[in-house]
Parts: C-alpha cells; structure tokens; sequence
C-alpha cells in the first residue's frame, strides 16, 4: 500500500443491520474484517470485491453519515466485471432494483445500473 494509494469509499448503513449478505451474493464480496456492537449489530465491516475494498459504516447520531431516505446519493460506484449482464442478474437475485438495463455505449462500455437494498447505486461496467 505504501506505493499506491487505495480508493476505499465507505457506505452508510441504516442503524441495526446485521445482514450484509446482499454484497457476498450480489458481488462475491469477501469480508476481510468486521467491527460490532454488543446487541449484535455492524458497526464498521470492511469489504473486498476482487481487491477492491470498501467499507460500510452504520449510521448514528454522531457518525456524521445521513440516511439515504432523506438525501439522495451522490456517488454512483462503478464496478468493473468481466460479464455486465451475468453480475446485474446475480444482483438482482440478491436483491437490487435496475435503475438502468445493460447496454452499450459509443465511448467503449457496456453498462447497468442498480440499486442496492441499502439504497446505494452501482454502475456495472466493463470494456467492450
């Protein structure tokens, strides 16, 4: 890590989630580590996707995150994959809501869109 820099956004999760399934089976995501609370519920949990790490960090009073109900998103998180169309129909059987299908663009990407059921939008991309 000391000689590149590691993008790792952190996602907001409403207060009292303990399921965070949704990324393993949508994504392949790997759990890497994952800090609770005493009544069960995540705090932090840190998150791989092929080498790509993300966070998710629970929503408090004092965290500083918002709700996504009351804000709307202002991040897209772009993940790239071998087969746009097999990883959108793996997250929507996971869960998630298209909010645009797969298509091809002309400067060089086939893409989706979907909604996760935290309510956090992911880009599904690859290079064609």
């Amino acid at each position: 890590m000391k000689d590149k820099p590691i993008f790792a956004p952190m996602l907001a999760i409403p207060n009292g989630v303990t399921d965070i399934s949704f990324y393993i089976n949508a994504f392949g995501a790997e759990e890497l580590r994952r800090f609770g609370n005493d009544d069960g519920t995540i705090h932090v949990s840190e998150l791989s996707i092929n080498g790509a790490m993300f966070h998710l960090h629970e929503q408090t009073p004092y965290s500083g995150f918002f709700s996504l109900e009351k804000n709307k998103p202002s991040v897209t998180i772009g993940l790239f994959v071998d087969d746009v169309h097999a990883v959108m129909a793996q997250a929507v059987a996971a869960g998630a809501t298209i909010k645009s299908a797969v298509q091809d663009y002309d400067y060089g990407y086939r893409q989706g869109e979907i909604v996760d059921p935290f309510g956090h939008r992911w880009q599904i991309q690859a290079v064609i």
